[in-house]
């Protein structure tokens, strides 16, 4: 592991070497994936939705994690959907998150607000992941910890408005006074370096990450991320108002056949876009079915190999990128004395 280069508010809010989060990746983000990051100096977070309807299931993950973090904390992610019955469905996730005393929590989604007081009466801390500035500062008035802002460059759902982070991030960081962490679009050593310099406390890595040794999907799957080029994702659902970045595979064009059609009955899409298929595509390796989240940054996930590794390498690539900035900054001070 790398020793620490960069100190921020955020590697002092959740006491990590590296400002580094790996955001939770639905059915991939399990304890020995979490662990590994954690281990590696950043900070992960285990989805619990990945065990839906099975909070037992959920308890045995998070003891799992801390068994091999050595009571190292972690965090879980809580994603808030817009089904009728979301309470319902997470409650019993929350209460085995406040049992098992978590310490961190990551949500996204629609507006956290119900949940907040209970997690952070159990002394959660709490970020919560948003894809526009709006949403952050409405986050920031409830009390959040934290704030993770996505850019339309992000993988999974992306939110209506679609905002590159070149242009986002500088302007979340003036507007927010919590600490802030830019997620979409980041891989590489060189992204952190810009990350702190848009004025951010850390980047969020996510399809990056998909090809650790730790994540379970498929060696199949993670060979073909690992031969990616940048233009391999694509935005499906916009007409339902819910961009949604994946691999541009064999359902996507399906979805994107659909919506030029012009269909409107979201029936038709049903088949299209069951969480199921994604997690049997990880399963197999077949990952021409299913709507599997994906960002551009993919393209820098260019090998497998360990968690560790990956971080190790990225703060390698920062660490040369700041040097190359001194370097230059330094170049044009001998200049102008000369």
């Amino acid at each position: 592991m790398r020793e620490q280069v960069f100190a921020t508010r955020i590697t002092s809010l959740f006491g990590i070497r590296h400002p580094i989060l790996c955001g939770g990746l639905q059915w991939l983000a399990d304890a020995r994936y979490v662990a590994a990051v954690v281990n590696a100096g950043a900070m992960g977070f285990m989805t619990c939705m990945s065990f839906p309807g099975n909070p037992e299931r959920f308890r045995q993950e998070i003891r799992l994690c801390r068994k091999l973090t050595q009571g190292e904390p972690f965090g879980v992610s809580v994603s808030i959907g817009r089904r009728p019955d979301i309470k319902s469905v997470l409650t019993p996730m929350l209460d085995v998150i406040i049992e098992e005393e978590v310490r961190f929590v990551e949500t996204s989604g629609n507006n956290p607000a119900w949940l907040l007081d209970k997690l952070k009466s159990a002394g959660c801390t709490v970020i919560h992941k948003v894809p526009a500035i709006r949403y952050a500062l409405s986050a920031e008035k409830l009390g959040v910890d934290a704030i993770t802002v996505i850019s339309g460059e992000a993988g999974g759902h992306t939110g209506q408005y679609m905002h590159g982070q070149i242009v986002q991030g500088p302007l979340a960081a003036d507007a927010l006074n919590c600490p802030l962490v830019l997620g979409g679009g980041m891989g590489d050593g060189r992204h952190l370096i810009s990350t702190l310099a848009m004025g951010a406390d850390a980047m969020m890595l996510g399809s990056r990450m998909v090809v650790a040794e730790e994540i379970w999907a498929h060696r199949d799957y993670k060979e073909y991320v690992a031969s990616l080029d940048e233009s391999a994702s694509r935005v499906v659902m916009s007409t339902f108002g819910k961009q949604h970045r994946v691999l541009n595979n064999a359902t996507a064009h399906d979805v994107v056949k659909l919506e030029m059609d012009g269909i409107l009955d979201f029936e038709a899409y049903q088949p299209l876009v069951q969480g199921s298929l994604v997690q049997e595509a990880y399963r197999s390796g077949d990952y021409s079915r299913g709507l599997i989240d994906m960002g551009p940054a993919g393209v820098f996930a260019r090998e497998i190999k360990p968690v560790e590794a990956i971080i190790d390498e990225i703060i390698d690539a920062a660490v040369a990128a700041l040097a190359a900035v001194n370097h230059s900054a330094a170049t044009l001070r001998r200049a102008g004395t000369s």
